[in-house]
């Protein structure tokens, strides 16, 4: 295995962790909820009176946070080396995952585990131990 070095950016990398941070804090902090996006979204699915208008805001500022960099930049071009349905088939997955963990990887991992949360802490470690085995696996003995 070897590093990336064109593709290795640290700084980069560091700022936009701890904007995610400070982000997710000032929303508890202000708003007393966590930033957890399958919460967030789900509270828009399943709306109650007055607790749309913030869940549609945080959902717009991440669409348009990208249109937003797009005025300064190039959007990055992405590689992604799966099929379409190997993509629909994960994004299935991902959203059963979130279902049966209560949470997905931002409200457990990002949130949780920042409040010490013990359930977030094994939500987070079987996210990451099932991410590692289905790399393993597609990568090294099925060879996708």
């Amino acid at each position: 295995m070897s590093l990336d070095w064109i593709a290795f950016t640290p700084w980069s990398s560091l700022v936009g962790g701890a904007v995610i941070g400070v982000a997710a804090a000032m929303l508890v902090l202000l708003n007393g909820r966590i930033a957890g996006i399958s919460g967030i979204l789900g509270g828009i699915l399943k709306p109650v009176t007055g607790d749309v208008a913030w869940r549609a805001a945080f959902i717009l500022g991440l669409v348009g946070a990208p249109w937003v960099y797009a005025l300064w930049g190039a959007f990055p071009r992405p590689q992604i080396d799966a099929s379409a349905g190997a993509l629909v088939l994960a994004g299935l997955l991902v959203g059963v995952g979130t279902r049966y963990g209560a949470g997905c990887t931002s409200g457990h991992g990002v949130c949780g585990l920042s409040r010490l949360s013990p359930r977030s802490l094994a939500a987070t470690a079987t996210f990451m131990a099932a991410g590692f085995g289905t790399v393993f696996v597609l990568r090294h003995l099925l060879a996708v």
